[in-house]
């Protein structure tokens, strides 16, 4: 699996419009604000990765956070992003870009969110690691970087991947997953890539690239969010994470 495929996934046009309309009709989850309001300031410089649509630089920007800056792989997600801007006389920039080579210097930015498993749809654990170094390399010492995964130890999701290991083990895989965790979702308007962790992954690839894990835990646990966005995202786990402070 490599980035062609998500990259050819959202460009389709009814995804842009599925994301279009979460941007609209949903913004930001309570889950997601409150931790953007727990650990970024209004005048922090903030980096939206994966912004899609602008559904979180957008929403930032109308909770008074004018510092941000919307980056995504996809150019005609970011297309749709500055035509919403545009519409609502927001002055949020938005820019191409791959989450693996970003193109800032080194210690930019007060703060970084990664929204909607974004991270995770990045394909090989090599590459997701190249972009946790690229956001650390991106953020000032000190900053907090909060992002989501799915987690395959959920009690929920225990029995399917009991199953799914067992087929791997024997050999029985899609050839097009690289790694155990790797699944293609199908959904109504195609196939799309993502990769499902479980907790000790994400703490090891965390580690490997310079973070310290502040805090972690289930969406569940931070906010009842209303119907709109359990229908839009399942369960997933929040992770916040920090660039240790510089060495004095």
């Amino acid at each position: 699996m490599d980035s062609s495929h998500v990259k050819a996934f959202y460009a389709k046009e009814p995804v842009l419009r599925y994301y279009g309309k979460a941007t609209v009709n949903i913004g930001l989850w309570r889950s997601e604000e409150a931790l953007v309001r727990e650990y970024f300031q209004q005048g922090d410089s903030l980096l939206d990765l994966g912004t899609g649509t602008g559904r979180v630089a957008i929403a930032l920007w109308e909770l008074g956070y004018t510092r941000v800056l919307g980056v995504d792989l996809s150019k005609e997600m970011i297309g749709e992003a500055r035509h919403y801007a545009q519409l609502l006389e927001y002055g949020v920039p938005f820019q191409v870009m791959d989450v693996t080579k970003l193109s800032f210097g080194g210690n930019v930015f007060d703060g970084a969110i990664f929204a909607f498993n974004g991270l995770m749809q990045v394909p090989q654990r090599e590459n997701r690691r190249k972009a946790l170094r690229e956001i650390h390399n991106a953020l000032r010492p000190g900053a907090f970087f909060i992002f989501t995964t799915h987690d395959r130890n959920l009690p929920s999701n225990r029995v399917f991947w009991l199953e799914e290991q067992e087929r791997w083990d024997k050999g029985d895989r899609p050839p097009e997953l690289d790694e155990f965790g790797d699944r293609i979702e199908p959904m109504l308007f195609g196939e799309q890539f993502v990769h499902i962790p479980d907790r000790t992954e994400v703490i090891e690839d965390l580690g490997s690239t310079g973070w310290t894990l502040v805090r972690d835990c289930l969406r569940s646990e931070l906010a009842n969010e209303p119907a709109e966005v359990r229908d839009f995202a399942d369960e997933c786990r929040f992770w916040i994470a920090q660039k240790p402070e510089a060495a004095e």
